[in-house]
């Protein structure tokens, strides 16, 4: 049976990079973290709509709800467009994603601390919220765009002869 060898110190001498745990470490916690907040948004967002998962009408504060023009089942699915959205700003950029779903997940918390026997579920989300902070952190070494990159990107962009500057 044959073994190999993995020590830094031989690696080093036959000429190769020990890759560092940390950035191995980093690297996989973004990768979990942006996969976990892309799916999880988009499956409740959906399920807004159909009731599979939990009736979600329960979750909304009626002191929130009442002074809506619409039902509190008809608010969800606003509620559902917003995560979906969330979700997938998360996918397609990351670090502006991390701030967008901590933002909302604030304001969940903030609405579930409005309902008497849901504080479990916002001492939950928090745990999430934090969880979104750090994908918004390590976005920042793990996604090179800056987080309003778009419209950087078009403030940036040359302007072409005959154009006026903006």
């Amino acid at each position: 049976m044959a073994t190999t060898s993995t020590h830094r110190s031989t690696q080093r001498r036959q000429g190769v990079a020990a890759p560092t745990a940390r950035a191995d470490a980093g690297q996989q916690a973004f990768t979990v973290l942006r996969g976990a907040f892309t799916i999880a948004p988009i499956v409740f967002g959906l399920d807004k709509f159909s009731n599979v998962l939990v009736h979600w009408d329960r979750y909304l504060a009626p002191v929130l709800s009442n002074p809506l023009p619409v039902s509190p089942h008809q608010a969800m699915y606003a509620v559902g467009v917003v995560e979906v959205v969330a979700g997938l700003v998360v996918l397609l950029h990351p670090r502006l994603g991390g701030l967008v779903v901590a933002a909302w997940l604030a304001g969940i918390i903030v609405n579930l601390m409005l309902i008497p026997g849901y504080y479990d579920v916002a001492l939950r989300d928090f745990g999430l919220l934090l969880a979104a902070v750090a994908l918004q952190r390590l976005a920042t070494r793990y996604d090179p765009r800056p987080v309003l990159w778009p419209l950087r990107r078009a403030a940036d962009a040359p302007v072409r002869p005959g154009e006026a500057a903006a």
